[in-house]
């Protein structure tokens, strides 16, 4: 299991990196309670899905731009299922809010989302409030090393600082991105 110290030596790197504000969003993240920020974090899990990061934030904020000033994504983004994916959500978010909201496994609602994989489930889960764990390449890849899954490597260390488990996630993610571990 990865010893604590390794954790904490992680975190304090992300913080001096300049991404605090990650995780004080994702510490203090509350049930998702409303289509609009259902809508908008499908779309950003949609738009991140294949893609690094920092390239995600750029794309997101042409999207934006665009339905800001009335024109079609498709003139900034060209990724055509993304953006079919997208659109539909636009029309339809508050009928797959609501029946997200009602679903029993709300993680495997999510699932049946276009775009939304076996993977991209846990990170939308997780933008949504809920405190899991997506197993993406950089945590099975870490796990492995400690010889434990993603989910074990992340409660054992939430367990030891309090914090949620989608924080320790996103801390341990935010070190491989940027190339701290």
């Amino acid at each position: 299991m990865m010893e604590l110290t390794v954790y904490q030596d992680l975190y304090k790197k992300v913080l001096d990196a300049g991404y605090g504000d990650e995780i004080v969003w994702q510490e203090s993240l509350k049930p998702c309670d409303n289509a609009d920020e259902f809508v908008r974090q499908y779309i950003w899990v949609v738009i991140n899905s294949g893609m690094k990061n920092q390239i995600a934030r750029l794309i997101e904020e042409r999207i934006y731009k665009a339905l800001g000033e009335g024109r079609d994504i498709s003139e900034v983004f060209h990724h055509k299922g993304k953006i079919d994916a997208i659109k539909g959500m636009i029309l339809h978010g508050k009928v797959s809010y609501n029946e997200w909201a009602k679903a029993e496994d709300k993680i495997e609602r999510l699932a049946s989302l276009p775009y939304i994989g076996d993977i991209t489930k846990w990170h939308l889960a997780k933008n949504l409030g809920v405190d899991c764990v997506k197993p993406d390449r950089h945590l099975v890849r870490i796990a492995e090393k400690y010889r434990t899954t993603p989910n074990e490597l992340c409660a054992s260390i939430a367990k030891q600082t309090g914090q949620r488990k989608a924080t320790v996630d996103l801390v341990i993610w935010r070190a491989a991105n940027l190339g701290f571990i």
